[in-house]
């Protein structure tokens, strides 16, 4: 039981929670390795590394940094991934064999060494479809997909969400210097941005105890009709895995488990066996599972125009905007005033509106607070290349 209290430790790093559920731990604090990604065949392999940390804490990730990754194969090759930033580790699309097996050898900035066992590589069969149904609570987003070599069976999804939003305001003039302002170069627009987020769940399918390998409207995501990633646009890109039964069994437990963090009445946390092993200290837990394959993908676009007018988005991240008009005697862009130099330190300028006093101050300035203007403070401005 004291094993299990550690690795239910690990399940806050690796289902990324949004929120902290308080449960006593009468253990102390002990920092496990914890494994996250899959290694991929004919594309690029990016996996994380970090550290479990303790319940009654922060709750904060801890990274590891600084250790030897690679791949190895039984046949005896062996590829090396690059570390970078947060404890990721990277290297460029392998051709890996189907007809061999691999494992994943990890050597930390310690000395620490472990590895994962030997597994077979499982590339996923083409994704048919992801479509999306309108419900009454929601949008469901769906996967369709099969087999026809009979060979899978064992399945898991993730997706990667990238949606449209608007400022309240648009934002026409760009501050140069303290009492200087230009036009907005289409580069330096901040009024349209592209946010992205990603799946923090375990979606998984099986068409083992079917009588054939084929899934069928196996929802990936359900967004709700007040989300803001309904607003405009969204784009969702389903990712298909391929697993072995061992696999699937694995992510099952630790989606039960995830599940029943905090639940007095729940069944106690089932102990998590993956396929990665310390070979310093043969008694310390490694959290994560090891898999190797082809991944295959789809992506679907949603329009608003498509959804039923009564979804209203929740807008209350703009709650408090309102426009600042300033009025004074010179023109734009010849200069500001100085008396709305301390404006120009605090607000980003929305553009021109004349005239508004046509007597004593026909020239005015609108303002409003970064927020509410400014949308690469929660995404980019660049448009992504796939975006229709």
């Amino acid at each position: 039981m004291k094993k299990a209290l550690y690795i239910l430790i690990g399940i806050t790093i690796i289902t990324a929670c949004k929120k902290q559920i308080p449960v006593p731990v009468a253990v102390t604090s002990t920092s496990y390795l914890v494994f996250d990604g899959h290694i991929a065949v004919g594309d690029s392999t990016f996996i994380t590394l970090s550290r479990t940390v303790s319940l009654t804490g922060n709750a904060k990730a801890s990274p590891e940094l600084g250790a030897k990754v690679s791949v190895e194969g039984k046949d005896g090759s062996s590829y090396a991934l690059t570390a970078k930033d947060k404890g990721s580790y990277v290297c460029a699309p392998l051709n890996l064999s189907g007809s061999q097996t691999y494992r994943l050898k990890i050597i930390t900035s310690s000395g620490k060494q472990y590895l994962s066992d030997y597994v077979p590589v499982k590339n996923s069969p083409p994704v048919d479809s992801v479509n999306y149904q309108i419900e009454g609570s929601g949008l469901s987003i769906k996967v369709n997909t099969h087999d026809a070599a009979n060979n899978t069976k064992y399945y898991r999804w993730d997706y990667i969400n990238t949606y449209q939003v608007q400022s309240k305001y648009e934002s026409k003039y760009i501050v140069v210097q303290p009492d200087t302002s230009a036009l907005r170069t289409p580069e330096q627009q901040v009024y349209n941005c592209w946010v992205t987020d990603s799946s923090s769940t375990i979606i998984l399918g099986s068409s083992a105890k079917l009588s054939e390998d084929k899934i069928s409207n196996q929802e990936v995501a359900f967004i709700l009709p007040s989300s803001e990633k309904l607003r405009i646009e969204l784009s969702v890109l389903v990712k298909q895995y391929a697993l072995t039964s061992d696999a699937f069994n694995y992510y099952d437990l630790l989606k039960k488990n995830s599940g029943q963090v905090g639940g007095v009445f729940d069944p106690q946390p089932s102990e998590l066996t993956g396929n990665i092993h310390s070979v310093t200290n043969s008694a310390e837990p490694v959290i994560g599972y090891v898999t190797i394959g082809a991944v295959t993908q789809k992506r679907i676009f949603i329009y608003n125009k498509n959804l039923p007018a009564s979804w209203l988005p929740d807008l209350s991240f703009y709650d408090g905007c309102a426009i600042i008009v300033e009025l004074y005697d010179n023109p734009l862009p010849g200069g500001f005033p100085p008396y709305i130099e301390k404006q120009v330190k605090e607000f980003i300028y929305t553009g021109i509106e004349t005239p508004i006093d046509t007597i004593t101050k026909p020239y005015a300035m609108k303002s409003a607070k970064p927020y509410c203007v400014d949308c690469t403070l929660r995404g980019t401005n660049k448009k992504p290349l796939y975006w229709k």
